[in-house]
């Protein structure tokens, strides 16, 4: 009997979950994030433990700056192929092994008589990590195809995530049996694994290499103008702004509500932090599941409105917290949590792979790099805002602000992701 379309799309859809580009997409995922929590967790980790004062710390966070402005330099990932290994598959063993050796450097330094040489060795890491992402996103977006984008960005997402349990968690527990620099031997030695793999990826078919330097930083732009219009470019670019804004200023300030509700830090620890990252993984591989079903319009469109509507449960929280000498039951605040790590989780989902969706293969290592960046800038900017909103209005008044900024990321979708429309530009050539 000839199989039922039912079955054989059931079909489809396991093979393209388990297919090889989702197994790429994962590794590279984990190659991607951890350098970064590197960066945020574990230096600054190694440093306060070695007795290097709070102030001086504090500047380390200026290291990651090349995260932000990682579109600067991401032309020349586009326009030259590093030692004739590829133009992608190059830049990503190159970067990868730059990581590699800047974390393995790292732990070599006494944190306080050598404070300067290891900021410098963070900022090189720093620049390498962001590097390797411009490079993966291209290499994402030109290895799957418009079905794959929702899937392989959740996977990447996810495993990005969850790479955070190597520095943020496996080596601050190391630490304190072992040496700090066989701390940061071990956690580089995650790299390899990664590294391995790189060597053997098969470089993707490049539609256009631009010719010159001056091509690979003005064509990318005319691309995308003359692809969308002008108009539509500037609307994309105000949806990027402010898609995540309200659920990024909610969660800016979450460790202190948690303390200000009067949790104590275990419980902070135990229940905040392993049901936010928890929630957002599993967010992210159902949200790509689910896009391979739907679509990313109709993603955005659900996953945003819960988004929305889980900030909510911070209010709740603090309506129920305002003036109790305790804090709230323990399961309050991990139901609440678990629902905005979800929902948070899919929007991200969504919203990256719009960002991927809309950049041209020819050109996607710059245009992904300058959406991505765009997106963080206006976060970095409202989120220190935060204290002094809370400080006027009250937590409670504080999420109902972060749930009405959340609208128009919303409002913007009736133009750049209309729920009954496919995306027609959604693979540029």
């Amino acid at each position: 009997m000839p199989e039922s379309s039912e079955r054989k799309s059931k079909k489809d859809l396991i093979r393209q979950i388990f297919s090889k580009k989702m197994f790429i997409c994962l590794c590279l995922g984990f190659a991607s994030g951890m350098p970064l929590f590197v960066v945020l967790t574990l230096i600054s980790a190694y440093l306060r433990k070695e007795g290097v004062n709070l102030k001086e710390i504090g500047l380390f966070s200026l290291a990651s700056f090349p995260y932000t402005w990682k579109f600067l330099w991401a032309p020349l990932v586009d326009r030259y192929n590093p030692f004739k290994l590829g133009r992608r598959r190059g830049w990503i063993i190159l970067s990868q092994i730059a990581v590699f050796l800047s974390i393995f450097f790292v732990g070599q330094f006494n944190a306080q008589s050598c404070t300067i040489v290891i900021a410098i060795i963070t900022l090189i890491l720093s620049f390498s990590s962001a590097t390797q992402d411009i490079v993966i996103d291209a290499y994402r977006r030109e290895i799957l195809e418009d079905n794959e984008l929702g899937l392989g960005t959740s996977l990447f997402i996810a495993s990005s995530r969850a790479s955070s349990l190597i520095p943020a968690g496996l080596s601050l527990i190391l630490a304190d049996f072992i040496s700090w620099q066989a701390v940061f031997f071990i956690t580089a030695a995650f790299m390899i694994p990664c590294l391995i793999l790189s060597i053997f990826l098969k470089e993707p078919d490049t539609i256009v290499c631009a010719k010159n330097l001056q091509q690979a930083i003005i064509e990318p732009f005319r691309e995308f103008v003359n692809r969308a219009g002008l108009k539509s470019m500037l609307l994309i670019i105000l949806f990027v702004f402010c898609y995540k804004l309200g659920d990024s200023m909610a969660t800016a300030l979450a460790t202190p509500f948690y303390i200000d509700l009067k949790y104590d830090l275990l419980t902070i620890g135990l229940v905040a932090k392993n049901c936010g990252i928890w929630s957002m993984i599993i967010g992210g591989i159902l949200g790509g599941i689910i896009m391979l079903k739907i679509g990313i319009n109709k993603a955005l469109w659900i996953f945003g409105f819960g988004q929305l509507v889980t900030i909510l449960g911070f209010a709740f929280l603090a309506h129920i917290g305002a003036g109790r000498e305790t804090a709230p039951s323990v399961w309050y605040l991990a139901i609440v949590l678990i629902f905005e790590y979800l929902g948070a989780g899919l929007g991200t989902a969504a919203f990256v792979s719009f960002i991927s969706a809309k950049t041209s293969k020819a050109y996607a290592a710059t245009q992904f790099a300058l959406l991505t960046s765009l997106s963080a800038v206006p976060r970095t900017f409202c989120n220190a805002t935060t204290g002094y909103i809370v400080e006027f209005c009250g937590w409670e008044n504080f999420f109902y602000i972060c749930t009405v900024l959340a609208v128009p990321g919303m409002l913007l979708l009736l133009k750049v992701a209309p729920y009954f429309e496919k995306n027609e530009d959604k693979n540029p050539s």
